[in-house]
């Protein structure tokens, strides 16, 4: 059992670069600061080994935090707000998540591509970037060069979706009097809540909207986020069947092990969604589970931090041209069937 003297070496390194990347990431939201910290990590990796005694802090922060992230996201969900926005969103996430897996899983099997990597840029793109990749990398045992390979490839298409997608937006005749229909494609067909918020706040701008797009896009990206639970936990019955697969191959007998495989870490999410959603239909004030959101956005700098000093540079440039097709596929399906389901729903 790893004692809090064991981890503390490696767990300050990580902080370390996660403080910078965090004010980074304020200063340059398009970009993020789990970005900035998965790429200092990188760098900081080329000229540094770790010794054995900080290798442990690193794995607990990049493991361990990284759960705990997806436990505190929890309390930036209110349930009855996201089931209200749902009832008019939910064809459209539920659209655009399908065509994401459908996409990731066609390409992984012509291409021949790692299960894992191809499972996470699936589940980045259509759910919501880093979280949902921070969700599902503990439940398939993503390695850290697998997780930094996903990272990277939802970075790209996020920078391009918040850049690209106003002036879309436009050109195809978004009503620019409301923010109705802008927020919901912002919310359905860009990855990362960092860049979702970028993309929405730069339409309210652009046609001095106030902030109807921004609120509209990030309660839309709430409800995509609920779908962190069921992935996890089919990919949790699936990692199970595999292993009892490799264990009858390799012993003969078959091991149960659903239950090691479940990833318990979503109870706890669940947990904090129905905490935040019970208070605030109390009257408690959502201000109060800020610092809670803000702490799981700071985990998950660190869990980056974690994985960039853990990732092969030379391997993932020597390994991108693969996952940046998928991502590149998967990102221009999600945004054509949000685009197409809104056409068909009338929402523009």
């Amino acid at each position: 059992m790893k004692t809090l003297k064991n981890i503390c070496p490696g767990i300050l390194v990580c902080l370390a670069i996660s403080i910078p990347s965090f004010f980074l990431g304020k200063l340059f939201p398009i970009i993020g600061g789990a970005v900035f910290a998965i790429l200092l990590g990188m760098i900081i990796a080329l000229f540094w080994t770790p010794n054995d005694k900080i290798k442990v802090g690193i794995s607990f922060t990049s493991k361990k935090i990284l759960q705990a992230a997806v436990i505190l996201l929890g309390f930036g969900l209110n349930l009855s707000v996201v089931l209200n926005t749902g009832k008019q969103s939910l064809p459209i996430i539920i659209c655009t998540i399908a065509t994401s897996l459908i996409i990731a899983f066609v390409l992984h099997k012509a291409m021949k591509m790692d299960s894992n990597i191809s499972t996470l840029i699936g589940v980045g793109s259509s759910i919501c970037g880093g979280s949902a990749i921070a969700a599902t990398a503990p439940v398939i045992d993503a390695d850290d060069d697998e997780v930094a390979q996903s990272i990277s490839v939802i970075f790209l298409f996020n920078v391009l979706a918040a850049l690209i997608f106003p002036i879309l937006g436009r050109a195809i005749g978004f009503d620019t009097t409301s923010g109705e229909a802008f927020g919901i494609f912002a919310g359905t067909a860009v990855n990362d809540t960092s860049s979702v918020t970028a993309t929405a706040s730069t339409w309210d701008s652009m046609w001095k909207l106030g902030s109807q797009t921004l609120d509209k896009a990030v309660t839309v990206k709430l409800t995509r986020t609920l779908a962190i639970i069921p992935i996890t936990i089919v990919l949790a019955i699936f990692q199970a069947k595999k292993s009892d697969n490799n264990s009858v191959e390799n012993s003969g007998s078959k091991k149960h092990s659903l239950a090691k495989a479940f990833p318990v870490f979503i109870l706890w999410f669940i947990l904090a969604s129905v905490i935040t959603t019970i208070c605030i239909s109390a009257g408690v004030s959502s201000s109060v589970f800020t610092p809670m959101k803000e702490l799981s956005k700071f985990f998950i700098i660190m869990a980056m931090a974690a994985i960039g000093l853990g990732s092969n540079v030379i391997k993932l440039v020597k390994n991108g041209g693969k996952p940046i097709f998928m991502g590149l596929c998967c990102w221009i399906g999600i945004t054509a069937v949000s685009l197409l389901m809104q056409h068909i729903m009338k929402l523009w």
